[in-house]
């Protein structure tokens, strides 16, 4: 091990000492999730006339009742049979930041259901984790389910909800398809592609969103999304994620997409992977 290794993993050590395993796990969750009320620029303005929708249910995690607050957005041409969607969204801005993003969706011929995780906007307060941010998709997808009965149901998930759509798909047998878009392997492969990425702190990651190690349980088509001018996500990272998915799937790599303009940029070549694969007109 050369002396550059040494040096940092002494450094790391050192901050594992200092703050304790419990400290070092809330910094974590802090960093990864950045949980807000809040949405970014002027997207707020976007989510005018959706509805809102409230999820409550009883949480293992955490042993108390909870509460998520979605917003409704119905399908440009409602009708039985028409498909619904369940949208996760990433790190930092509430449920109407992705507002933008849902009625591109709804355009597409979805009725969209997304969810603020608890800790962000007017879901349950507290600090979020991946294991309620699993039990969130959960309870949201089962809402759906009861609330939009006999209507075929897919799950969508951007940047880091993405990870939370690769869980809730492996874990379910009733989705359709799912979308994941701008999203990674694990947040150990993320941390190691930063310009700090050769510091030795991938065992010490307690929230790891290990995506990579369940993509082959997904069960639906997967439709994998990536900017190829994405400079927080690398493409290589969904590329990797793709490769690792065993079931009908196809890799759509958007020219001049950034981590949040992708689907904006590249509208018309995501509708047609989405009728192609999931069948859908």
């Amino acid at each position: 091990m050369n002396k550059r290794v040494l040096a940092a993993t002494a450094v790391v050590l050192g901050l594992v000492f200092n703050l304790g395993c419990a400290s070092l796990d809330q910094k974590q969750r802090e960093w990864i999730f950045q949980p807000s009320d809040r949405a970014w620029g002027g997207s707020a303005s976007e989510a005018e006339g959706m509805d809102d929708v409230w999820i409550d249910f009883p949480s293992r995690v955490t042993g108390e009742p909870s509460r998520l607050h979605a917003l409704w957005l119905e399908a440009d041409r409602p009708r039985a049979g028409a498909p619904v969607l369940l949208y996760l969204h990433g790190a930092r801005w509430n449920v109407a930041g992705s507002a933008g993003r849902m009625r591109r969706l709804q355009d597409m011929g979805f009725g969209v259901l997304a969810i603020d995780y608890r800790g962000f906007g007017k879901s349950s307060p507290g600090l979020p984790s991946e294991d309620t941010a699993y039990e969130d998709a959960k309870a949201a997808w089962d809402w759906l389910a009861q609330h939009r009965p006999g209507r075929p149901r897919y799950i969508f998930g951007h940047s880091l909800g993405g990870a939370v759509a690769i869980d809730l798909a492996s874990r379910v047998d009733d989705e359709q398809g799912t979308i994941v878009e701008g999203t990674f392997t694990s947040i150990p492969d993320v941390a190691s592609s930063f310009k700090w990425g050769w510091l030795p702190v991938g065992p010490l990651i307690t929230q790891r969103f290990a995506s990579i190690d369940k993509v082959a349980k997904v069960g639906s088509p997967l439709l994998v999304v990536h900017g190829a001018n994405d400079s927080l996500i690398r493409s290589d990272l969904g590329q990797r994620l793709f490769d690792a998915a065993t079931g009908k799937k196809k890799f759509l790599l958007v020219d001049g997409g950034s981590h949040h303009s992708t689907m904006l940029v590249g509208q018309a070549r995501y509708r047609e992977a989405i009728e192609q694969l999931f069948s859908l007109r």
